[in-house]
């Protein structure tokens, strides 16, 4: 599942949300972006 986030308020946007209109329900921006995960760096030998 991608989870999206609200650029302005930072507030999780579900995607059930997201197939009606592309805007924030809370703060109702049009900026929405998806985090990225946690970077693993790895020691080279």
């Amino acid at each position: 599942m991608v989870e999206y986030r609200c650029f302005d308020c930072n507030k999780r946007v579900g995607p059930e949300y997201l197939k009606k209109k592309v805007r924030c329900p809370y703060c109702g921006s049009k900026i929405l972006f998806k985090p990225r995960g946690q970077l693993t760096k790895i020691k080279a030998r």
